[in-house]
């Protein structure tokens, strides 16, 4: 394995009922507040309400910003960082999902730039400082609550980019199951294919000598898979919701990829089609990676074989590797398709006309993946085995 250094600062408080914790971790870091959350599925649920009293009873003067769409866009973190400078904000609280997180991460290191945000997104610059962030998470997906990565579109040049600062991680992060249970089925679908696809990102790496982060990204892929079916079918399962949420804390908090560089060049590829189209994450994702692995699987076959057989328990009596390593993909496609998640760019009526679009805002920066480097041609390909 590669040489290393893991550092997570991100405090993350498990469980039922650990809201109250607020009353801790907010006074740290000042009185002025800007809460930030997203369509205003928190006050239906109660949780506004909840949080809201919290924060009265410990004295915080609170700024809203509310309306975080799902695919978080600039002009929203424009808007956040606005009232970060204008009334003098000590701490950024982010209630909701990982869309939610994401544009607080933004919202966090632009209130300390004089510049515009975009500039982290196209490498222009690098973050220096930036406000403390805490969230409360409602839905188990991105994994955004214990790293420091974020995505943000712009829609003016309707691009959605990744970007990541070690200055970026949550101080704090207070995750209670009970708080994903108002998430609707579809929605539960695409965080639980975002989990996996996290793992999927980890897993297809060249470097040698990995049993143990293999191993775990193993684990964490079949406890989805074996908790996705119970949890669809009842939604309100603190149990199932518990082995979900945190599931996706571990996929993505550095854990699993200590001492190796994933892939990473998937979900590239979505952000492309999500950033022209608009469409969810996890469907995208759902589409798009079993036809990565389709077109790249000839790069280590016998990684494919491996999780075909330790995760989906292909029978490999008899058969070549090949053709184990592309059962282990159908599987994956069944499983997804079991579970509700699409298969087709068709499901979101997306068709061929800006393929070449997508591609082009793909390769951006120039070739990608580090499993197996992709180009535009190869981009364009994947999304052809994706109509």
């Amino acid at each position: 394995m590669d040489n290393f250094i893991f550092h997570n600062p991100t405090k993350l408080i498990f469980g039922k009922d650990q809201l109250e914790a607020l009353k801790k971790e907010v006074p740290a870091y000042g009185k002025k507040v800007l809460l930030v959350y997203g369509g205003g599925s928190i006050k239906r649920t109660g949780l506004y309400d909840k949080v809201i009293s919290v924060l009265n009873e410990i004295g915080t003067e609170v700024t809203e910003l509310a309306g975080v769409e799902p695919n978080p866009r600039l002009s929203t973190v424009h808007r956040g960082v606005e009232l970060c400078k204008s009334k003098g904000i000590d701490l950024v609280l982010a209630v909701g999902g990982g869309s939610v997180l994401d544009c607080s991460k933004a919202i966090a290191v632009g209130a300390k730039y004089d510049g515009d945000m975009w500039d982290f997104a196209v490498h222009k610059a690098a973050p220096k400082d930036a406000l403390p962030l805490g969230t409360v998470l409602t839905m188990a997906a991105t994994g955004s609550e214990m790293n420091g990565n974020s995505v943000i579109t712009n829609e003016d040049t309707k691009e959605k980019l990744g970007w990541g600062s070690k200055l970026a991680y949550p101080v704090f992060s207070i995750l209670d199951p009970v708080n994903t249970y108002s998430l609707p089925k579809d929605q539960t679908v695409y965080g639980m294919v975002d989990i996996m696809s996290h793992v999927f990102e980890h897993y297809f790496h060249k470097t040698t000598n990995t049993p143990l982060q293999d191993g775990l990204c193993e684990a964490i892929l079949k406890t989805v898979i074996e908790t996705a079916p119970k949890l669809i079918q009842n939604l309100e399962s603190y149990e199932h919701r518990e082995t979900i949420l945190l599931s996706g804390t571990m996929a993505l908090n550095g854990v699993v990829n200590m001492g190796l560089a994933g892939d990473w060049a998937t979900h590239n590829i979505e952000h492309a089609v999500s950033a022209v189209y608009d469409i969810p994450h996890g469907g995208g994702l759902a589409i798009l990676f079993p036809n990565w692995m389709k077109y790249n699987m000839h790069h280590d076959i016998p990684r494919f074989k491996r999780l075909a057989v330790n995760v989906f328990n292909v029978d490999p009596t008899g058969k070549s590797d090949e053709v184990i390593a592309l059962e282990g993909i159908d599987a994956l496609r069944s499983f997804w398709n079991s579970i509700g998640a699409p298969s087709r760019l068709a499901d979101y009526e997306i068709d061929d006309s800006h393929l070449e679009v997508m591609a082009d805002k793909a390769v951006k920066f120039g070739p990608f993946g580090n499993f197996a480097v992709l180009d535009k041609q190869d981009v364009t390909e994947i999304y052809r085995m994706s109509l």
